[in-house]
């Protein structure tokens, strides 16, 4: 397998191209029958773009001849200050994405190393995900694994 992409930080300017591939990813969920969008592409564009220009959110990139082509983003999660405990944040992992037409071809593998590497000098205690179905697997292979103390509370809202 060549590899014909980099990976790279993403940028506030990348915030038109990461948006578009939000809505393409979460349309695929839906199975070619997704709903009316509740909200716009350019409201999630703004989004994606104050949070990477503030720093609150980070995301990687992959690129092929200068197009992106999949991505990764994480939030660092602050806990309670605790005077027993190493404080540090938890990485909350979403809006992982490989254009289908890049897939199994080491990107995403490449995307999760470069946010694990991230992970490693920043001190997180954790990475945390909600997988879909059919990334589980890619999940497994880099290290991630089923919780012990982690409980969620559904709320109808």
């Amino acid at each position: 397998m060549s590899k014909d992409f980099t990976v790279r930080p993403a940028k506030p300017a990348d915030a038109s191209r990461l948006a578009e591939m939000r809505w393409t990813f979460t349309q695929e969920s839906h199975e070619g029958r997704p709903p009316a969008p509740a909200r716009s592409v350019e409201e999630a564009e703004r989004w994606i773009h104050d949070r990477l220009s503030d720093g609150r959110w980070l995301a990687w990139v992959a690129e092929t001849e200068n197009e992106i082509c999949g991505h990764v983003f994480i939030c660092p999660m602050e806990w309670m200050p605790e005077p027993y405990e190493n404080n540090n944040p938890v990485g909350y992992v979403t809006n992982f994405f490989v254009l289908p037409s890049r897939r199994n071809n080491g990107v995403g593998a490449a995307l999760l190393a470069t946010l694990k590497e991230h992970a490693r000098s920043a001190r997180l205690e954790c990475l945390i995900v909600w997988p879909s179905e059919r990334s589980i697997p890619l999940y497994q292979r880099v290290g991630f694994q089923a919780p012990e103390e982690l409980l969620e509370l559904p709320l109808d809202t």
